[in-house]
């Protein structure tokens, strides 16, 4: 009976760890997000100039107006990013955004790898623009402040903001061992030279896998977190479970010290999710 509840627990697990598969579908693409400062007191317009004439859908004008892409009313402003020559032959793809108001640009759906950003101003005519930067992470943030302008050229700061990730790791690494400790009370782990064994293998292995899954999002985003998440798990299963059977079977049988293994880190991984996505990790 108590290995058919075991059963049924795990199953019930598996159950719910499942619609997190769907969720990995959902494909996240790179981003770059940059957020202006200072802005002068006029209507103003972003783009990132790539390195190559296209990216994704994006891809820069060929001559003909049945390629052109612009919002309705922003012709004109189209029109001066088409005509714009950047001196080191970077290439306007037709996405435009606006800052006057929100100050930000925010390409979410495959921007360049190596950009400039340009910032034209109607009401004078004049284009500012920065240096040559690149995607330094899965989403990569850059500020920039509009007060050290010269000559037309100003430069961003990066500024990725690793709050919210550290707050998810942390979550996740206490949920981890507060759900693995209680599983342990379920098979009969109770006394306190196998519960710090077992506070031990945890922690040893919950920080290698919290950091290297972490590294995976900043580098690669969500979906690669995920499967990083769940390939390392198996992993952090296999040591667990050598460590357990080594370390608790003389009080216990070795199959069980497997099965409290598997029933723990499918549970922990469960939890690990949902806890990475009730807080995201991208602020």
């Amino acid at each position: 009976m108590k290995q058919r509840l075991t059963a049924f627990f795990l199953l019930f697990a598996v159950f719910f760890a499942l619609p997190l598969a769907v969720y990995a579908d959902a494909g996240p693409k790179p981003s770059v997000q940059i957020t202006f400062s200072s802005l002068p007191n006029e209507p103003c317009y972003a783009t990132l100039l790539s390195e190559r004439a296209s990216t994704g859908p994006s891809s820069a004008w060929d001559g003909t107006m049945a390629h052109a892409r612009y919002e309705e009313g922003e012709e004109e402003i189209w029109k001066a990013f088409v005509d714009y020559q950047d001196p080191d032959g970077f290439y306007f793809l037709q996405e435009i955004w606006d800052c006057t108001e929100t100050g930000r640009l925010d390409w979410t759906y495959y921007p360049p790898n190596s950009f400039k950003i340009l910032l034209y101003f109607p009401q004078s005519g004049q284009f500012w623009t920065s240096p040559i930067y690149e995607r330094y992470a899965f989403d990569s943030y850059f500020t920039v402040d509009l007060t050290q302008v010269e000559n037309g050229i100003f430069t961003a700061e990066k500024h990725y903001d690793f709050t919210w990730e550290l707050i998810s790791m942390a979550a996740r690494m206490v949920l981890t061992l507060v759900v693995e400790l209680a599983v342990a009370l379920v098979f009969g782990y109770r006394n306190r030279h196998q519960l710090r064994i077992i506070f031990l293998v945890n922690v040893a292995t919950q920080i290698g896998l919290n950091l290297l899954i972490n590294l995976a999002n900043w580098k690669s985003g969500a979906f690669a977190f995920i499967l990083a998440y769940l390939g390392l798990e198996l992993i952090v299963f296999a040591i667990e479970a050598v460590l357990y059977v080594y370390f608790l079977s003389p009080d216990k049988s070795k199959k069980r010290a497997v099965l409290y293994a598997l029933v723990a880190n499918v549970l922990s991984f469960w939890i690990g999710m949902r806890v990475s996505m009730w807080i995201p990790d991208i602020a």
